[in-house]
């Protein structure tokens, strides 16, 4: 009795403990009302021992260069997460695993060059993400993919020429997009994004600063003032008329070529069969005649 007495007032004490558990807060961050804020504290690393029950960490303006694998795999409350203003270049495929309910973002002002898919698969909530003021040269169609609920994303600032054809049909649920402050190159390669601003003008902020910056001709020249005129080429075959003229002249050519080639080749063939016989065959020798004995 008494074994199971201190057992129960065990369990009693576990559970009264489990909330402070929950709610202890690094000593390098502040905590109040489910929110962390390390902000500001020269951090390298994301510190360990988050409360697990945090409904949003600040981590901005940090030197926090890498996310390593599971960093916040127990914080499964977690909505809002910030990384604003470090030095990112790389994020594990599993850095976010865990964060199910998280519905916000920010990795802005970082120095992030590539995003995958699988780091975002782990966020199937997330409606809000933050990448702009980083150093993003392209951005895959599947990244977009992974992430059905999206309603915001921010692009500003990055170093994208142009989005892939199918990047698009797998935002079907933005409602906001920033585009602006890219060197985008206004040749057929950005088609699917004029398309796309055509269609989606109250979807974009900042329409007018949304520029070429290639060719020189059309530099600052906003995307969406462009017509369709000046993509009709890219419609066209892209031969002109000096290739087709080569494809005349080399198709016949290279016909009779191949006739002369298979003469020439059947005759050499003939002249080494004739040559590889003997030009003096033997004579036979006379079959020897039966005669019959007389009787």
């Amino acid at each position: 009795m008494a074994s199971l007495s201190c057992r129960g007032a065990l369990l009693t004490s576990l559970l009264l403990l489990y909330p402070l558990l929950c709610a202890a807060c690094p000593d390098v961050c502040s905590c109040s009302s489910g929110e962390v804020d390390c902000r500001d504290r020269a951090l390298h690393f994301v510190p360990s021992g988050l409360p697990t029950n945090a409904s949003a960490v600040l981590l901005g303006y940090n030197r926090i260069a890498r996310l390593k694998a599971h960093t916040f795999l127990q914080q499964r409350s977690l909505l809002y997460l910030s990384l604003h203003g470090n030095v990112l270049v790389s994020i594990h495929s599993q850095a976010l695993a865990g964060l199910w309910a998280l519905q916000e973002l920010d990795l802005s002002n970082n120095s992030l060059v590539v995003l995958t898919a699988e780091t975002f698969l782990p966020l199937p909530s997330l409606t809000t993400l933050n990448v702009g003021s980083n150093q993003l040269a392209q951005l895959a169609p599947d990244v977009p993919r992974t992430l059905p609920q999206l309603q915001a994303l921010f692009l500003h600032n990055n170093a994208l020429r142009s989005l892939d054809t199918g990047f698009f049909e797998n935002l079907p649920a933005v409602r906001l997009l920033t585009l602006a402050g890219n060197p985008w190159a206004c040749s057929c390669s950005i088609w699917p994004l004029f398309l796309w601003l055509t269609h989606n003008r109250d979807k974009i902020q900042e329409e007018n600063l949304t520029v070429c910056q290639f060719p020189e001709l059309l530099n600052q020249f906003p995307i969406a003032a462009l017509d369709n005129a000046s993509f009709s080429h890219c419609q066209e075959s892209p031969l002109h008329p000096h290739d087709y003229a080569f494809f005349l002249l080399i198709g016949p050519a290279s016909f009779l070529g191949s006739i002369i080639i298979c003469i020439l080749t059947g005759c050499l063939v003939v002249a080494c069969n004739k040559l590889s016989k003997d030009p003096y065959p033997r004579q036979r020798a006379p079959r020897p005649r039966m005669t019959l004995p007389q009787q």
